[in-house]
């Protein structure tokens, strides 16, 4: 079932987007003239893949703050970033920001092709970055689609195709709801319904500014739109991390730029595996990651297993030293547990 939208979608959702947009340290306010800048606009919506807005605020003004241009930052080292990245997950993210922006500067003299097509073309930007980048920071009608803008129009037009089939259907849906004239604000303003009225659960349907034509409104399953494909349970793996401390510092070595957590620093230690290990160590964590689950096990080692190519960083120094989330989860465990 569908309806068909009143042609004026676009002018009922925006003129709600003015009165309620969000305040994010990376957005224009809307009916501002000023033309944002495609260097923020997009070094959001990468820092934005599959992570919070809460969780991007502060890691996104530091990146600003420290690269404030894309000159400093396809300039910066690589080291640099990824310890600045550290505890925004999905690392990969953090060596495309870098490979990206050195494009930018080497092959578009430092400056952001304005085109979805161009946008696309650079490493790390993919279909709905492309769109929004366009959209946002150069006026593209682009169809911008994020999981916000998926629910809100699965609901609005009640696609019932489970995901991810059902994404073809959502953007036929919305290419013609797409305005010429604020195509950035409309794509923004679509996130922005999703984030705070069109929630997952317990939508607030009665002060949605698009819910008189919306064919999902009053239904008692709106929460299950859009339809998504049944989980598969994830495998678990285990590994263990070495403690080697002298002197009060403690050996860390970089893992390789390649695979998971490429590039960032950490504890040395075994190859991650399907068999638990032998060892039943001092500590552990349990981290997730997209595919698999994993378990991480620290084992004390002496100073002679310091070997290879890492450094002695200072206990009292530990939290400067960028560890992803996974290693540093199990650093403050050892750490309270020395205390």
């Amino acid at each position: 079932m569908s309806v068909q939208s009143p042609p004026n979608f676009a002018a009922r959702l925006l003129g709600w987007y003015d009165r309620s947009a969000r305040d994010l340290p990376w957005r224009y306010p809307p009916g501002r003239e000023a033309i944002p800048d495609p260097y923020r606009v997009w070094m959001a919506e990468i820092m934005l893949q599959q992570t919070t807005v809460a969780a991007v605020a502060g890691y996104f003004r530091r990146f600003l703050e420290r690269w404030p241009t894309v000159a400093d930052l396809a300039a910066a080292d690589d080291a640099d970033v990824m310890a600045a990245w550290a505890g925004l997950g999905y690392y990969a993210r953090a060596r495309n920001l870098l490979a990206c922006a050195r494009t930018v500067v080497a092959e578009h003299g430092g400056v952001f092709p304005d085109t979805e097509a161009e946008l696309h073309a650079l490493p790390g930007v993919g279909d709905y970055t492309a769109a929004a980048v366009a959209a946002i920071a150069f006026g593209r009608p682009s169809i911008v689609v994020d999981a916000n803008i998926e629910r809100v129009i699965a609901r609005h037009r009640l696609i019932e195709t489970p995901l991810p089939a059902a994404k073809r259907e959502i953007k036929t849906a919305l290419a013609p709801l797409v305005p010429q004239d604020r195509p950035g604000d409309f794509a923004q303003a679509l996130m922005d319904l999703g984030a705070t009225i069109c929630t997952p659960r317990s939508p607030a349907c009665s002060i949605c500014p698009v819910m008189a034509d919306c064919a999902a409104r009053g239904r008692a399953d709106i929460e299950r739109l859009p339809v998504k494909p049944p989980k598969k349970a994830k495998p678990q793996r285990y590994g263990i991390a070495w403690w080697i401390e002298r002197d009060d510092a403690i050996w860390l070595v970089r893992r390789p730029d390649k695979g998971m957590l490429g590039g960032m620093r950490a504890l040395p230690g075994d190859a991650w595996s399907d068999e638990a290990p032998s060892e039943s160590g001092i500590v552990h964590v349990d981290h997730g990651f997209t595919h698999f689950d994993l378990r991480l096990t620290l084992v004390a080692r002496e100073s002679e297993h310091a070997a290879g190519e890492g450094e002695w960083w200072p206990l009292s120094a530990l939290d400067a030293a960028g560890l992803p989330t996974l290693y540093r989860k199990l650093t403050d465990k050892m750490r309270e547990r020395i205390a």
